[in-house]
């Protein structure tokens, strides 16, 4: 047990202090983004500080726990507590949620309402990521949803009722399963009822058991994540939200399906996961070439990103479904990586919305002259994307390459197969970013607009392009940086499955 109170602190800091904003003097906009900024600024340094002081990486159990009594007639827990699994979705979500502030600079309207849904975005996903306790992960999990509806529904484009409104229904949908899997594993206790992950994971269930809370909670996450075929929602959603909200979405809440499939579904229910396994995998591969296929055929900019984002989770569910070291860490590489990739494109495309009042690509050409610098940001970050050797997306996709090779679970033929299909979409993610490249900025189609004169990014913009293409070269470049965390709790986990 920990003696003060950290990750509370953490958890519960963004959304108690983005309350106070509705208390703030209304003298325009100016004040409330500088508040929310600091908070976002001050919650950063805050876990950075915890993590280098009271963290250690070669301990693969939970750190910094806190256990207090919340409702004694219900024996339910406040449980947190942290370890190399959750530690890099967790710095993740704090840097992705301090820049998608700064990008939203833009909103005047309601502007108090929005930084406040943003900041208590920021906690129930911090919350996410270090609940020790199931149904304390279910609340903070629950807690996600109402700021994205808003956030959509208010900020969002034309059709923002009708895809907030399908966010809405397949989102709550999918938490239905996992309440009812949360609640079903908790009653299931071997004497009394136990929510608590550390007593879950030592307990064994039945074999029909342990594959019906296994179908429930993949339903969940594969919601989440997105999983073919439950993934209609997230173009539709990125189409229309306004960026800022793209960026956490593509940047954070899409890695909380994947950090769920790792977390509940691999660690609580190892049986089923191997008999699962197969099938992820084989989704796993159709989904990379699915999404790659379908992608160029999306004329909405958002909407052709969205459809990359569901390409490259590919990699992940198959990084999961190898049940390797290589693999597993391979697939939390991945979900790092893209984390700061999704959200770094979604926050260019929206930029340059800004300035051209344009979505479709057929209407686009000729940017790169007026646009130089917008022009270079997204070519380097299209590459990044593509998975160019010395960017973060080239090491994770290598990995889960590696991880399906090497697993012993698998015969010779599928496991060739698996990879064959894994490198067609590693052929197809080209074609479709290029191509998108090439529409948006090259031709001549900008220059017979009469008197446009086009602003180029400023350093605001700038700024935030830049901080999130340093950390994708610096994983690209030396990837033991994000792997040294995360290393001994894989280990920790793949051996549970050979000891079992």
């Amino acid at each position: 047990m920990n003696d003060f109170p950290w990750l509370t602190i953490i958890v519960v800091l963004p959304i108690l202090t983005g309350s106070f904003i509705f208390f703030l003097p209304h003298r325009g906009n100016k004040v409330i983004r500088w508040y929310t900024i600091c908070i976002c600024i001050l919650e950063l340094l805050l876990t950075t500080y915890t993590f280098c002081s009271h963290f250690q990486l070669d301990d693969p159990l939970t750190q910094l726990a806190e256990d207090y009594k919340w409702i004694n007639f219900f024996d339910f827990y406040w449980r947190l507590g942290i370890d190399g699994l959750s530690i890099g979705p967790i710095l993740l979500t704090g840097f992705i949620t301090t820049l998608a502030t700064l990008a939203a600079r833009p909103i005047t309207r309601d502007s108090r309402l929005f930084h406040f849904l943003m900041l208590a975005m920021y906690s129930g996903q911090i919350g996410s990521f270090s609940s020790r306790d199931l149904l304390l992960f279910f609340i903070m999990w629950e807690l996600e949803l109402i700021p994205v509806y808003l956030l959509l529904s208010m900020w969002g484009g034309k059709k923002r009722l009708y895809s907030a409104t399908k966010f809405i229904l397949y989102t709550a949908g999918g938490s239905i399963f996992l309440l009812i899997g949360v609640l079903g594993i908790g009653l299931y206790g071997s004497n009394e009822p136990t929510l608590n992950f550390e007593t879950l994971a030592n307990q064994s269930y039945p074999a029909a058991m342990e594959i019906i809370f296994y179908i429930g909670f993949l339903i969940a996450f594969a919601v989440k994540s997105p999983i073919i075929p439950l993934h209609t929602w997230l173009p539709d959603t990125h189409g229309e939200a306004h960026y800022s909200t793209c960026m956490l979405l593509a940047g954070i809440l899409l890695k909380m399906g994947a950090y769920g499939l790792v977390r509940i579904n691999m660690e609580l229910l190892p049986h089923a996961h191997s008999l699962f396994s197969p099938w992820l995998i084989t989704i796993g591969a159709i989904q990379i070439i699915y999404a790659a296929s379908t992608s160029p055929g999306q004329r909405n900019l958002k909407k052709r990103i969205a459809y990359s984002s569901i390409s490259h989770m590919g990699f992940i569910i198959i990084g999961i479904g190898s049940i390797t070291d290589t693999g597993l860490n391979g697939a939390v590489l991945q979900i790092i990586s893209h984390g700061f990739i999704g959200a770094a494109l979604f926050f260019l495309a929206g930029t340059s919305y800004d300035r051209i009042r344009l979505l479709y690509l057929d209407e686009m050409g000729g940017m790169a002259i007026p646009l130089p610098k917008i022009f270079t940001m997204f070519s380097i970050l299209s590459m990044a994307s593509l998975a160019l050797p010395g960017m973060s997306g080239f090491v994770a996709e290598l990995l889960v390459f590696f991880g399906i090779i090497t697993s012993q679970k698998y015969l010779l033929i599928p496991k060739i197969l698996v990879t064959f299909l894994m490198a067609i979409g590693m052929i197809l993610t080209p074609i479709y970013l290029l191509s998108m490249i090439r529409q948006m900025f090259y031709g001549y189609k900008l220059f017979n607009v009469p008197n446009s004169y086009f602003f180029d990014s400023g350093p605001r913009e700038l700024f935030v392009s830049i901080s999130i293409l340093l950390p994708i070269i610096g994983i690209g470049i030396y990837p033991d940086f994000v792997l040294s965390l995360s290393v001994d709790k894989v280990e920790a986990i793949i051996s549970n499955y050979f000891y079992r």
